[in-house]
């Protein structure tokens, strides 16, 4: 069995996170001029996790699937991030990791889920409890055009119905694959019927879960480097069929696409794991890497990065918290708060709020790890807070 050290495994992270030099990350670094190029940019970095989760929360000038994309990419303007799902992008949304934008070749290997999740994970049998009113909505889906959220917001709005029952059925058919997210403005979603907005080329092809799996396994160590079996399944919502993608890890690594590595602790613990060989190559050559420690970039608290917290305490010796829904006078950090990347290590976070009308980023606090952060620490921080406050158009 292969090993990498904690170190190894955190810069490959890193690396495989696009959160290196672009001669790690294989990734751009830049947005590069223009739209275009920036989307272009956006996609490649979204390819490689195969999937950008979403989230409604602004307060910090920018939502969290911007804020993945702003941090990777050097000058990229965090309201195109609001943008990127529109008719003729290579992207769908639909339930990976949470609710995310997927690159459009992952369609026919979430085919299972489309069939699965015909009974909504949360909701029970909406279209099976109401199949007139689905019919109904197709319907008219079908001749008056697509049908955006803000139709379905609330009762006595002059929406098309306005109804609870009617907004939960709109998402049951959307989760069984027969509507499709066409775009989204100002976050709020347009629904049209799938033929309408996924190519036919993607839609004509249905993986077997077998395969599918086996996809999503690989995918997800793409993104990660090393991996645990749990961080894998939680990356693609496996928690109900863990014995299958534990088949399809086998499989692959029969195949030789993946293999078994084992993270040496610093107390000699040894955790099962895989990667990829050509991931196991890059761990080696990063053992040389001097990271640049006095450059800082702000992250998401949903990052790829972040989500996993025990990964994140194991790789950084950080407690990654989110307190929005703790009450304010039990926060330790802040409402919402974006942790601190200076080259390899997590060094605090930063709670901040856009006043849009002032045109100006508040800074509510700052939380550095160490008592007494170093010169070079805060100058990381502040870097970082340099470069997201132009990303999201905001003085500092």
């Amino acid at each position: 069995m292969e090993s990498l050290s904690l170190r190894q495994a955190r810069r490959l992270a890193l690396a495989r996170a696009g959160l290196l030099a672009p001669e790690h990350t294989a990734l751009p670094a830049t947005a590069g001029r223009g739209e275009k190029q920036a989307r272009a940019a956006a996609h490649a970095v979204i390819r490689r996790f195969g999937y950008l989760q979403l989230d409604t929360v602004s307060i910090a000038g920018a939502r969290s699937h911007s804020i993945v994309l702003a941090s990777r990419l050097g000058g990229f303007p965090a309201e195109l991030g609001e943008r990127l799902l529109q008719p003729g992008e290579p992207l769908f949304e639909y339930w990976g990791h949470e609710a995310c934008w997927l690159p459009i070749e992952l369609y026919p290997a979430l085919a299972f889920r489309r069939e699965e999740f015909r009974v909504h994970p949360w909701w029970g049998d909406l279209l099976g409890e109401h199949p007139e009113l689905a019919r109904e909505i197709l319907e008219r889906i079908a001749g008056e055009g697509p049908l955006r959220s803000m139709d379905l917001e609330g009762e006595g709005t002059g929406g098309w119905w306005g109804l609870k029952t009617t907004k939960k059925v709109v998402s049951a058919l959307w989760s069984a694959g027969e509507l499709a997210v066409a775009e989204r403005r100002s976050f709020q979603r347009t629904f049209d019927l799938t033929e309408r907005v996924i190519p036919e080329e993607w839609r004509r092809q249905a993986l077997p879960p077998r395969e599918a799996l086996k996809e999503l396994v690989l995918l997800a160590h793409s993104g990660h480097g090393w991996a645990e079996a749990r961080t894998v399944n939680a990356t693609w919502r496996l928690r109900y069929r863990t014995e299958e993608a534990a088949t399809a890890t086998a499989e692959l690594v029969e195949e030789g696409r993946l293999l078994p590595c084992a993270l040496v602790l610093e107390d000699g613990r040894k955790l099962k794991g895989h990667a990829r060989p050509a991931d196991l190559e890059l761990a080696g050559r990063l053992d040389a890497l001097r990271p640049r420690s006095h450059r800082g970039v702000l992250l998401s608290p949903f990052d790829p990065v972040l989500w996993d917290r025990r990964r994140v305490s194991l790789f950084f010796g950080f407690e990654q918290r989110l307190e929005i829904f703790t009450p304010a006078e039990r926060r330790v950090f802040g409402y919402y708060c974006l942790p601190v990347l200076a080259g390899e290590r997590l060094i605090g976070r930063v709670d901040l709020k856009a006043d849009r009308r002032r045109g100006r980023l508040q800074v509510l606090a700052r939380h550095f790890e160490a008592e007494r952060p170093t010169a070079t620490d805060q100058a990381a921080a502040q870097s970082a807070l340099e470069r997201y406050a132009g990303a999201v158009g905001l003085a500092f």
